[in-house]
């Protein structure tokens, strides 16, 4: 039995879902589990331990937790915030404490993020009651805070309540204290996270711009000025994650490769396929029909325009991007990945079967586009805030790219369409939906307003 106590964060990629297991003495305990949950066993096994508890911190609403499934697996007992009526597992209050070998975990009630959410001080009872650090869940980041824009007809209380958790109970513990969150920079729950995974909350208290506002009236306007995008599998993942409604799931699924033809007679039968290649190699030659979302962009744009209940066909550049491309979708409650086109496009080209291309725009075009007015549309599909920060192209067309498939007939049909992003990954996605929805002439700006900042694109002010 090992006697070393031992603390490892679990990051899920694209989500930027930070999870941890820790334990002593034969022992140990998840925190906010993902659903693809071998990795935990793995771990424990490395450690000698066996886990018997499992915390999860709030009703998740960005990916399905695995608690129930890591439960099913191992016994542990599940736990979570009472304010909520849960299907399953155990609620905590504040003040309730768990021992892991000499590790001594304490539940604080820290809503504001979510009304159930908890935040667990750890503390090593060989050295006493003080806390050596604390997992905040997404009440508290690093660099950040969490969003609270939930519930909207209580957006003042819950902001309020964020406050109270964050100033009077989490920095409380002390200066000294090591922050855990769930979730890191580029997370869908939080803006403005920073790149580094470690902090204090002294350093917060210090540094983080959100704390800034100290005063609870401030800081409950600072909440309320945000406007962060909700996208629409959020409530599919609330509900999977409150009744424990998501099917069990013993071992990632593994889809079959499918020849060009019965890729082909699937897609006919309803399977939508995605293809995961970059921009170029998707403009390149794709099939009719495809929603575009390359492999790094699937944990954060797949639950706007993917169903639940569809089914699902994969176009990759390599065999090695479908585990991960499983594994993204599972994370986000959708199994039903029918199979992959085996040999990617290149097998389908050489079948003889349609293909459709999309026309590159190289940023020195769009900017003597933009200097003559050219009749054409150029189509920013970035957010508010990135707009606010840099600018965005005269006369250029606004639609978030979420926001596309149902403001569609914004977009004119009558006239060349160039997509425009960031870097051009986000505009590939919105070139495919233009095509699926029958638009014939459709551009995309590689590198977008990356290339734009290197090249000097005139900007106007967003407004």
């Amino acid at each position: 039995m090992a006697s070393t106590m031992f603390l490892e964060k679990v990051k899920s990629e694209g989500l930027a879902h930070l999870s941890y297991i820790l334990g002593h003495n034969g022992r140990a305990a998840v925190i906010d589990p993902r659903r693809d949950w071998q990795v935990y066993l793995d771990i424990a096994r490395a450690n000698s331990a066996r886990i018997t508890h499992i915390f999860e911190t709030h009703r998740n609403e960005d990916y399905v937790i695995g608690s129930r499934d890591l439960a099913r697996r191992t016994g542990a007992r599940i736990h979570h915030g009472k304010n909520i009526d849960f299907a399953y597992g155990n609620p905590v209050s504040e003040g309730d404490t768990f021992d892991i070998g000499d590790i001594r975990l304490k539940i604080l009630e820290t809503p504001g993020h979510t009304f159930e959410s908890i935040s667990i001080a750890l503390s090593d009872k060989s050295f006493g009651d003080a806390p050596l650090g604390v997992f905040t869940g997404d009440t508290l980041f690093i660099g950040s805070v969490g969003r609270t824009d939930f519930f909207p007809d209580r957006a003042r209380e819950v902001a309020g309540l964020q406050y109270d958790s964050i100033f009077r109970k989490i920095l409380p513990l002390g200066d000294q204290v090591i922050l855990y969150p769930a979730h890191g920079a580029g997370s869908v729950c939080g803006s403005g996270m920073a790149d580094r995974e470690f902090s204090t909350l002294g350093y917060e208290r210090a540094n983080n711009p959100a704390l800034k506002y100290t005063g609870r009236d401030d800081f409950i306007e600072f909440k309320l000025s945000e406007k962060p995008k909700q996208p629409p599998y959020f409530r599919k993942m609330e509900k999977f994650n409150q009744q424990g409604s998501a099917p069990a799931m013993d071992l990632l699924p593994n889809p079959p490769p499918m020849s060009p033809g019965e890729f082909e007679r699937e897609i006919k039968n309803g399977m939508i396929p995605i293809d995961l290649r970059s921009p170029e190699a998707f403009a390149g030659a794709f099939i009719p029909g495809s929603l575009a979302i390359p492999l790094d962009m699937v944990p954060a744009y797949a639950g706007w325009f993917l169903p639940y209940g569809g089914h699902f066909g994969l176009v990759a550049g390599s065999p090695g991007d479908i585990e991960m491309a499983v594994r993204h979708l599972i994370r986000l409650g959708y199994d039903a990945v029918d199979g992959y086109l085996s040999g990617g496009m290149h097998s389908w080209e050489t079948s003889g079967r349609p293909y459709d291309r999309i026309a590159a725009v190289h940023i020195d075009e769009l900017v003597e586009r933009v200097n003559r007015k050219a009749d054409y549309t150029l189509l920013d599909v970035r957010e508010e805030t990135e707009l606010e920060e840099t600018g965005m192209l005269p006369d250029a067309l606004h639609i978030f790219l979420g926001d596309l498939p149902d403001r569609i007939d914004r977009v004119p049909r009558d006239k060349p369409v160039t997509t425009f992003c960031g870097s051009g990954m986000r505009a590939i996605i919105a070139a495919s939906i233009l095509k699926k929805h029958g638009f014939d002439r459709v551009e995309n700006n590689l590198g977008s307003m990356a290339a734009c900042k290197a090249a000097g694109c005139p900007t106007v002010e967003a407004g």
